[in-house]
């Protein structure tokens, strides 16, 4: 079938495998350690065979009850079943053929969903697996609707390929060689030829529908997209008076999509038509041939009754072959990128011989490291410091020195190109990455919150905690006594983001969060610059709190906010050019200085 090739002209334009991604889906229908799942396959195929040679057998018995009303057969054949009988026994044929498919399905339904499920599941965990540096690069739309459309793409191929498409190739098979045996070759030749012909015509006109169907596609996803960045500027547009303008700019797009709407319904005309008029001239060849042979006297009435039948059976599910056909092929395309996707290697792996990380203090070190995130840009250029067990470190500098790189790359998002990052004297990259993040507690500049209660946010840094845990740690993050102001108290939904709250309220949640996975080793990444002086100078009282009795590393944006910090490191272009306390520094009237000075200067420029 040529739906498995090779091909460009899909509804992506993306050229598919279709045998490479059938192999990788076969693991999960015959999963070699499971044989409960390989005798619900065995048993769904053996009733798929029983139904098809059923099905088959069917029409032989609707020949004989006419036969036996024409008085053309042999009473003692068939049982002596006679034309009530065999009647009888065609419907009967004919129950038992939809029952044995329903119950075929029945049987191999867990079969199927549980392969879906697998097939989601090691999606999902591979793409957490993947490094920041993949995720940066993509949308996260887009990876949900690679998983959503790979997995809705296998459910496809087992309905349809599976389970009609080869059950119908079975019957066909099956058919001819009945033709064959019960009448002459030039039955068989005809069949043969008729379904050549529709096979053929349909793949190569749905081939040219589905260029035209994908100019439709575009034409639609341009006129969505107008409408949707019109929408989203309503002020904008409204400034302008530019309503008209919008208004023209989307039926120009529409003019597009009407156009090739209705080439797409003119081509499906043309194959319906070309559908019809090959099969009915096939059918009626055949049947012209059949009612000669009843007049020479070589076939009876029921023969032509049997030969009209199995025509009627072979060609009825091929209407649907245009259409499945495309679907088919769209759900290779859809599950090919799915598994092109878990064929993305991981660029953080664990050491073979990797270990849970062993922390006694937290004492930090970073030894000669160097980082660039791009080949031939280099981010951090030799780096050495060190962080005491207990102590608090701030690290400064100007926007692009390499302060959050520093942060990424303790919580080995990233792996060093040069040098060592150590904790109490453990390589990260000698480590198991779960241990590195459970001994890590981050505050980040924005706090993202997932969209469920403030319960499940603050759970979320200890998820098996008890109830006077979660209420602990939302008192030392000061935000208790907020969320029991709320009608639905900690039931309350944060929303998307969290959008339902404020900054500040966010970053006390995100705060508690933390100290509920009480974590030896702290990183506040610019944790406070995102909110307003007042909400900052209320969240750092907390977030003092939080460090004491923990190593900090603050990546700070606000030089007022690290005054205090036991070691302030002052980054510029990837060196360190400065280190010491506040006062120390301030008094070298250097970098840490000029900084200082130049937000002093904007703070009373914008308090003036």
């Amino acid at each position: 079938m040529r739906g498995l090739r090779k091909t460009d002209a899909n509804l992506n334009n993306e050229p598919i495998e279709g045998w490479n991604v059938i192999r990788k889906v076969a693991p999960y229908l015959w999963p070699a350690s499971d044989s409960a799942v390989k005798v619900r396959v065995v048993l769904a195929l053996a009733m798929l065979l029983a139904a098809k040679i059923i099905s088959v057998a069917t029409p032989l018995f609707y020949k004989h009850a006419v036969d036996t009303l024409s008085a053309d057969a042999d009473p003692a054949l068939w049982l002596g079943l006679g034309a009530v009988g065999l009647t009888v026994a065609y419907g009967f044929a004919r129950l038992m053929n939809v029952g044995l498919s329903q119950l075929r399905d029945a049987v191999f339904a867990p079969v199927g969903q549980r392969a879906l499920r697998r097939l989601a599941y090691e999606t999902f965990v591979h793409i957490h697996n993947l490094s920041m540096r993949y995720h940066i690069t993509r949308k996260t739309g887009g990876l949900s609707r690679i998983i959503e459309r790979g997995v809705k793409g296998v459910d496809f191929l087992l309905r349809f390929l599976l389970f009609n498409m080869g059950p119908l190739l079975l019957e066909l098979l099956m058919v001819a060689g009945i033709l064959f045996y019960l009448f002459d070759v030039w039955y068989l030749a005809v069949v043969v030829l008729t379904i050549g012909l529709y096979v053929w015509f349909t793949f190569a006109i749905t081939e040219w529908r589905v260029k035209i169907r994908k100019k439709m596609n575009d034409q639609d996803t341009e006129a969505n997209q107008k409408a949707i960045d019109s929408l989203l500027n309503f002020e904008t547009v409204k400034y302008f008076a530019a309503e008209k303008w919008e208004a023209d700019r989307y039926d120009r797009a529409m003019e597009g999509y009407e156009q090739a709407a209705l080439k797409t319904s003119y081509s499906l005309s043309f194959l319906n038509f070309g559908q019809s008029f090959l099969i009915t001239t096939g059918l009626v060849v055949v049947m012209v041939m059949a009612a000669l042979g009843v007049r020479d006297g070589s076939l009876s009435v029921g023969d032509f009754v049997m030969v009209n039948a199995y025509m009627i059976q072979i060609t009825m599910p091929l209407n649907f072959l245009g259409s499945v056909y495309r679907e088919i092929r769209q759900a290779m395309i859809d599950m090919s990128e799915m598994f092109t996707l878990l064929g993305q290697p991981a660029e953080i792996k664990d050491n073979p011989d990797a270990r849970p990380l062993e922390v006694a203090g937290g004492t930090i070190a970073l030894e000669d490291v160097h980082f660039g995130y791009e080949t031939g840009r280099q981010i951090l250029k030799g780096i050495s410091f060190e962080v005491p067990a207990g102590q608090t470190v701030a690290i400064v500098g100007s926007s692009g020195s390499g302060k959050s790189t520093i942060g990424r790359l303790l919580f080995r998002f990233y792996d060093v190109s040069g040098g060592a990052l150590k904790i109490d004297g453990q390589d990260v990259r000698d480590v198991t990455q779960e241990s590195l993040h459970q001994q890590i507690g981050v505050v980040p500049q924005d706090t993202v919150l997932f969209n469920d209660t403030i319960r499940y946010n603050i759970a979320y840094g200890r998820p098996q905690a008890s109830e006077d845990e979660i209420i602990a740690a939302a008192k030392a993050a000061s935000i208790h006594d907020f969320v029991k102001s709320l009608p639905n108290g900690y039931e309350t939904a944060v929303g998307e983001r969290g959008l339902k709250l404020s900054g500040g309220e966010k970053q006390r949640v995100g705060i508690a969060r933390t100290l509920l996975k009480n974590p030896p080793i702290l990183l506040l990444d610019e944790a406070t610059s995102a909110l307003d002086t007042d909400t900052e100078r209320e969240i750092q009282a907390e977030l003092k709190a939080m460090g004491k009795g923990r190593t900090v590393i603050t990546i700070a944006h606000r030089l007022s906010t690290i005054a205090d910090a036991d070691r302030i490191i002052v980054l510029e272009d990837g060196k360190i050019v400065e280190e010491g306390k506040h006062d120390a520094l301030l008094s070298k009237n250097g970098r840490y200085a000029q900084l200082w000075q130049r937000q002093a200067d904007d703070e009373d420029e914008a308090a003036s």
